[in-house]
């Protein structure tokens, strides 16, 4: 058994830390709005209606969406032409700056509107940050990986970032059982945001101690004197790839979003479960995820990405309302149902960081995974616990389970399509 020398265990380690906790922290940033929306809803907008007010704060958390693939072009140009480092820096930044404007913001009963529209534009700062890490993040981590276990080490994206859920629900359980409801509401759900800033601060070092990746190294020397395309012609050229991300995101953004980030919100306002037991199953199913995704990520460097993603989307897919029978009023139930939930979505959230890298050259990896999924993930993902709820008051729980099942089946037929990609050379794909 070979081992590695000092040196580059050292740069691995810095490369997995790095990228991993300024994943994290973004992830936590970005997520806690929706895991603490029950509690600020009435702060930022008319708390006459607390329905309206809670749908009116899941619509913000939608528009912020609206910002990811302006954040993919954006953060993919600059990871593209500049470095997949200065990218990654500069989304953490971002994202801290959101985080601190959100929890320091004066109320509605303050200012009025104008405590809406801080809340509208630090979520489209988010939503632009957040648009810019994971394509960056998922490029740099890929490129850095070993060929033949790129999909095991690209499952550090999820790992790391539903680690950064499972600090803000865990947060969330702890002061939802210290502090009362008006407790909560007044100023408990404002310590998440403002540590969240700060830990992005921090995030923000750790990326400016990361080295630049080979790939893209090797890019920049194989780069013509004369001036390079424009990259939206370049994307252009790659249409079918970028519509296979589009494709292949659909279906699973819109069940991680149900599933792993606001089941707990939509059971404590819809199904009337504690808030506190409804918070820590979702601690616990997360973890169920976060052991799951190296697993699946070690098995399609095995078998082939294509298997691993049918197999889990179909099974979504067939799943989708037996899951959402067995929560019932129970949060064990609840638990349960999560955990089944995450089982399969875990096996596409390890391997598309790998699958995404793997379909383009160096040269537009980055800007060319990040518009299309940030547009898939805008439309369908971001929507998706407005949605939940919309319908589910509506019409009721079955014509979203329907909608679900009808955008996995739309993911098959893209995953079905594309190659399979597994144990590609990126420093070669110029």
């Amino acid at each position: 058994m070979t081992t590695l020398s000092p040196p580059i265990e050292q740069k691995r380690r810095r490369t997995i830390v790095g990228t991993g906790v300024g994943n994290a922290l973004e992830w936590f940033d970005w997520n806690i709005y929706a895991i603490f929306a029950t509690f600020f809803a009435a702060q930022f907008f008319s708390g006459e209606n607390p329905i309206s007010a809670l749908l009116a704060t899941l619509a913000v958390f939608a528009v912020g969406f609206v910002a990811r693939p302006f954040g993919g072009f954006l953060f993919g140009w600059i990871s593209d032409r500049r470095g997949r480092r200065a990218a990654m820096t500069l989304s953490v930044g971002l994202a801290a700056g959101g985080s601190f404007a959100i929890g320091l913001s004066p109320t509605y009963e303050a200012i009025g509107v104008g405590a809406s529209l801080i809340l509208l534009l630090a979520r489209l700062v988010q939503g632009l940050a957040h648009g810019g890490e994971l394509p960056s993040a998922q490029t740099y981590l890929s490129e850095v990986a070993p060929r033949e276990k790129r999909g095991l080490w690209s499952s550090l994206i999820y790992v790391s970032g539903t680690m950064g859920v499972i600090v803000g629900t865990g947060m969330a359980a702890v002061l939802t059982a210290v502090l009362n409801d008006q407790q909560m509401t007044a100023w408990g759900w404002r310590i998440p945001f403002i540590l969240g800033g700060f830990f992005g601060l921090y995030a923000l070092v750790m990326r400016r101690r990361l080295d630049e990746t080979e790939a893209f190294q090797q890019e920049v020397g194989n780069r013509p004197a004369t001036r390079l395309e424009p990259m939206w012609r370049t994307i252009v050229r790659h249409r079918k790839s970028a519509l296979l991300v589009i494709g292949m995101t659909v279906g699973v953004t819109i069940v991680y979003y149900a599933w792993a980030i606001s089941a707990p919100q939509y059971a404590i306002s819809t199904r009337g479960i504690d808030p506190t037991s409804a918070l820590w199953a979702g601690v616990l199913a997360n973890l169920v995820f976060i052991a799951t995704l190296p697993v699946w990520g070690a098995i399609s460097d095995r078998i082939g990405r294509r298997p691993v993603l049918l197999i889990c989307v179909l099974g979504l897919a067939v799943t989708a309302f037996p899951l959402n029978a067995l929560i019932g009023d129970s949060a064990v139930r609840l638990g349960i149902a999560m955990a089944v939930a995450l089982i399969l979505i875990a096996g596409p959230a390890a391997i598309v960081p790998a699958v995404y890298a793997e379909l383009f050259p160096t040269r537009i990896r980055t800007v060319g995974v990040g518009v299309p999924y940030s547009i898939a993930v805008a439309t369908f993902g971001g929507t998706a616990p407005y949605l939940q709820t919309w319908l589910g008051e509506t019409f009721g729980p079955s014509w979203f389970n329907g909608y679900v099942i009808v955008m996995l089946l739309i993911s098959a037929v893209a995953i079905a399509a594309a190659p399979e990609t597994k144990g590609r050379d990126l420093t070669s794909m110029h």
